[in-house]
């Protein structure tokens, strides 16, 4: 359902990226929040890594929570 839904996402650099604006965090404050590096979240907007599993779905969590605007359409085969 919509938990199998957020897990398929992809977030992309720019979305990462555009949802850390959005809740006008740094790379710092997200990396706390989410309980990661600042380097982390870095890399994930460079494009160097994608996030997985849990860090995807807490994206997504986030966004959703936050009324953020991504690219959900991933989640049409179910």
């Amino acid at each position: 359902m919509d938990r199998r839904a957020r897990r398929k996402k992809q977030w992309s650099k720019d979305e990462i990226r555009s949802l850390r604006q959005h809740l006008n965090l740094t790379q710092v404050k997200m990396a706390e929040e989410l309980g990661t590096r600042q380097q982390t979240i870095s890399e994930w907007e460079t494009g160097m890594y994608q996030p997985r599993g849990a860090s995807a779905t807490l994206l997504s969590m986030i966004a959703e929570r936050s009324g953020f605007t991504y690219g959900a359409e991933d989640n049409d085969d179910g």
